[in-house]
């Protein structure tokens, strides 16, 4: 299968809202030898950390009602969260340096700080294909991100984790690196996959045979359906509408996935984990969307309803915004376009639901 550029589309999170208004044996995985530290974009006990910031937010309802809602108390040091951000990089040439911009502080408080009341939250800048180059840069600049990523994640791993369980988290190309990682270092390793709590792989394209959770990209972690049973993935790609037959995300074979992968489109489909009901139904999300001002983030409770449907060879996560006569309150839109559906949106639409769910596993993880 080929990769174009698209294959690792991704888009920016925006510092405030783009819508209208069991203990197991440590791993063998070692960093190389001579291998340096990652640049860290989050660090815990480190200042400034963007995935340490404020979480204080606006509570909005549906009468316009709002209230404020205290930020979570800080996670223990039980569990590692390891986060991988969307492309963002608008640098020149194929692949980012490893220089912190705006925009990757960015990308981390909007997507990653949440994460920080159910886990320790590291994040290493990687060599990610840059905007400029998603349609020129081909599997070269591809490869270069991954193997940027993959000496992190060995160092990490080897200097920093000292066996704790972990969480992996990514959007977009962050997923697509993880997805790739994931199926060459973790599914094949019996140790480390005894330590993954789970992986939320938003926006990649994860593919597993139809109608089954695991299998295709995975061969031993499986999708999760509970919060009871810890090692499993949530994936999924939010659209409002079904998505075109020239969608990028929620086909197989497209969107974020990756040529090293010999991903298919026969027999399988990209995965579908309603973050809302893990065992699969319709339920309501719980946003946080980064806003401006004095609180640094806002909430609609009981605004969006998702559900995994699957149509014309598409899954995708349905997400519809239930409005009562007199709800002002603003909703998202397919901003990119009808192929993209709501992907710029992918975390911040479930991001409450994403956080529960680690905490349930986690806590499913200890039993």
């Amino acid at each position: 299968m080929a990769v174009t550029a698209l294959d690792l589309a991704g888009c920016t999170p925006t510092t405030k809202q783009a819508a209208p208004g069991a203990s197991a044996s440590t791993a063998t995985t070692a960093a190389p030898a001579g291998a340096t530290a990652p640049v860290w974009l989050c660090r815990p006990g480190t200042t400034p950390d963007p995935c340490q910031s404020d979480l204080t937010a606006d509570v909005v309802g549906a009468s316009g009602s709002r209230s404020v809602q205290a930020p979570p108390a800080p996670a223990g040091t039980k569990f590692d969260c390891f986060y991988v951000y969307p492309t963002v990089s608008s640098e020149k040439g194929p692949n980012a340096d490893l220089v912190i911009q705006p925009a990757e502080d960015a990308a981390a408080r909007a997507q990653a700080s949440w994460f920080s009341s159910v886990c320790r939250v590291w994040a290493p800048m990687y060599r990610q294909v840059t905007l400029s180059a998603l349609f020129s840069g081909g599997l070269p600049a591809i490869n270069t991100a991954y193997q940027s990523l993959l000496s992190d994640w060995q160092y990490y791993l080897a200097h920093v984790n000292d066996g704790r369980p972990f969480i992996l988290i990514g959007h977009s190309q962050g997923a697509a690196m993880l997805i790739r990682l994931i199926a060459e270092q973790v599914d094949p390793n019996p140790a480390l996959r005894a330590r993954l709590v789970a992986a939320i792989l938003a926006g990649g394209n994860l593919q597993v045979p139809t109608g089954q959770t695991v299998g295709a990209t995975f061969a031993h972690i499986p999708l999760c359906t509970s919060t009871s049973s810890a090692g499993c993935a949530i994936a999924y790609s939010s659209f409002g509408s079904p998505p075109p037959a020239n969608a990028l995300f929620g086909r197989p074979g497209t969107g974020v996935s990756l040529q090293s992968l010999q991903l298919t489109k026969s027999g399988q489909q990209v995965a579908c984990v309603n973050p809302a009901a893990l065992a699969g139904g319709t339920a309501w999300l719980t946003p946080y969307f980064p806003q401006t001002g004095a609180v640094p983030w806002v909430t609609y409770p009981q605004l969006y309803q998702a559900s995994c449907q699957s149509s014309g060879g598409a899954t995708w996560l349905q997400v519809g915004a239930e409005k009562t006569p007199g709800d002002s309150r603003p909703v998202v839109s397919a901003v990119a376009g009808p192929t993209w559906g709501y992907h710029e949106f992918d975390v911040n639409l479930a991001l409450g639901n994403l956080v529960g769910d680690v905490a349930a596993l986690e806590g499913a993880y200890r039993s």
